[in-house]
């Protein structure tokens, strides 16, 4: 971790609680959707392996690291509606979701910006959402990708290497922080340093074997990366 000169950062389930944040917004999005039919509330729920009555995600729900399209077309046939037009709402819906945020953010950040550090976010939302959730804190960020920024979805490694790119960084001096696998497969696949945080849905039992590090969230960079 000492030859660490970029952070990238997945969002949901890193930079923000995951349950906290998207549990919310699921009901919601279910609630709007369902127009009061039990029967479609309980099928997207299933589809989406939510838990309405408790409000949080299943480990294996295909929400936790999916696109934004891929729950569109995941819904679209429970509601007899084309993914396209589905999209544009869960679009919507997502850039007003109520975020917490994992640590407080801003303080964090600084401290990584001031140790010289590059930072940089690559997320399987929309890249317009993803820019919306962390506008308080945007100008700390040298990059920011979604899934629909041109470089693919995690976990292919694009938005990874697009961010070394755009620092000119060494793919081997990067820090790919995510709290699912589609991340760490990514940091892997990119040649990354990868660090598990446990602020998403899964277990460190789940994700070990992808990680150089693993840790219960973002706030124990500075420790990891001895920055005293």
């Amino acid at each position: 971790m000492q030859t660490i000169r970029g952070i990238l950062f997945d969002k949901d389930g890193t930079l923000f609680d995951f349950q906290a944040t998207w549990g919310a917004w699921a009901r919601a999005l279910i609630a709007e959707l369902a127009q009061g039919d039990p029967v479609r509330v309980r099928a997207m729920a299933q589809a989406m392996a939510f838990d309405t009555d408790a409000g949080r995600f299943l480990p294996e729900s295909p929400v936790i690291a999916g696109t934004g399209r891929e729950v569109a077309e995941l819904l679209a046939p429970i509601l007899a509606v084309t993914a396209d037009t589905l999209e544009a709402r869960i679009a919507s819906a997502a850039a007003s979701a109520p975020l917490a945020q994992a640590v407080p953010l801003r303080p964090l950040l600084e401290r990584l910006r001031d140790a010289g550090l590059r930072l940089g976010v690559a997320t399987n939302d929309y890249e317009a959402v993803a820019r919306s959730h962390l506008h308080d804190v945007l100008d700390l960020f040298d990059f920011v990708a979604g899934f629909d920024s041109g470089h693919g979805g995690k976990p292919a490694p694009g938005m990874l290497l697009a961010f070394a790119r755009a620092c000119n960084l060494d793919p081997q001096s990067v820090l790919m922080v995510g709290d699912s696998r589609h991340d760490l497969q990514a940091g892997r696949a990119a040649g990354m340093a990868t660090l598990a945080v446990l602020t998403g849905v899964a277990t460190a039992a789940d994700l070990a074997d992808l990680a150089d590090a693993v840790r219960p969230d973002i706030g124990h960079l500075p420790e990891l990366l001895a920055l005293f």
